[in-house]
């Protein structure tokens, strides 16, 4: 039996409003961004089951309505705002209105099928918006220790530095609600004390890797390299045979497994004698670190997918 929706509904998420189409019928209605519309929203889709919606990722704002959908059953993709805008220019749509947006979302969720979220409790949710604020604080304190390097008045350095240490309190209260929410559910913390088995790996990366990438350890390795955006891809065209390169992906991962990958570079026997074969080729260093990064994200996804501790002499980890 064919299980795929019977119907694709695309909604462009603003501040304040949604706009839906309905891509079967061709319905477009517009309702507000709260639970008001949200209830609204569900009473004029089709039965949960029978239909998948389609949003884009809005820095947060399509949040609140993607959990709407999700308690109530349906199935919903989050997808990417350029990949959506790529696809409306290859079907020569050039022009740009809410309404018009719902309905190349819906079309774009037709031909590209995106994979759907994964339903998140309550305590994931929670996990999410402590990382996510985490990450916003590092990124401001990194922006004031820029600052720091070129200010020259004494009043402007000294209020600098006392914004960095705030900075750094926040951030380590932050890491200490994460770690207790992560703890307070039984399988984030399993998972967690099994990611951490790893050498390289440490708790930024685990913390990431569980809210950013909650497909590991479901998908293949080919498949988790390629959604977090650490797989080649070709570049060919006739005679010509272009350099490989990564594209897309999630980027939050990718920073958090560079890092990690600089580490296990040094730490991790595995990863180490990786980076030392391919080294000796003559590969060149941002090159050998993408491999690494990569290796190291199938390691850990096999790992969660056979629920097995690190190991340096298994050899099927080997990527």
């Amino acid at each position: 039996m064919d299980s795929t929706p019977q119907a694709l509904v695309g909604i462009d998420v603003a501040k304040d409003s949604l706009d839906v189409c309905l891509l079967a019928t061709d319905k477009c209605f517009t309702i507000v961004n709260e639970p008001t519309g949200f209830r609204q929203l569900l009473r004029e889709l089709p039965a949960a089951g029978s239909c998948q919606v389609v949003l884009e990722a809005t820095g947060g704002y399509q949040r609140p309505v993607v959990a709407a959908l999700l308690a109530a059953g349906h199935t919903v993709a989050v997808v990417n705002p350029r990949q959506v805008r790529d696809f409306a220019r290859g079907l020569g749509i050039l022009a740009k209105t809410d309404r018009l947006d719902a309905r190349v979302i819906a079309r774009f969720g037709q031909h590209a099928q995106p994979r759907p979220v994964a339903v998140r409790s309550e305590k994931q949710a929670e996990l999410e918006e402590l990382v996510s604020r985490r990450r916003q604080l590092v990124e401001l304190r990194t922006a004031e220790k820029n600052r720091l390097e070129t200010a020259t008045t004494k009043t402007v350095r000294h209020n600098i530095r006392h914004h960095v240490d705030q900075l750094d309190k926040q951030i380590r209260q932050l890491e200490e609600a994460i770690a207790k929410q992560v703890q307070s559910d039984s399988e984030l913390a399993t998972k967690a004390t099994l990611l951490e088995t790893v050498p390289g790996v440490g708790t930024v990366t685990v913390t990431s890797l569980l809210v950013d990438l909650p497909e590991l350890g479901h998908l293949n390795r080919q498949q988790i390299a390629a959604l977090v955006g650490v797989a080649p891809f070709n570049r060919d065209s006739g005679k010509f045979h272009g350099r490989r390169a990564i594209w897309g992906g999630r980027a939050a991962i990718r920073s958090v497994l560079y890092m990690a990958a600089l580490t296990a570079r040094l730490s991790n026997p595995i990863i180490r004698a990786f980076a030392q074969r391919l080294e000796a080729t003559g590969k060149p260093f941002k090159v050998v670190l993408t491999a690494c990064m990569r290796k190291l994200l199938v390691i850990l996804n096999t790992m969660v997918q056979r629920n097995l501790p690190w190991n340096p002499n298994y050899r099927p980890l080997n990527a």
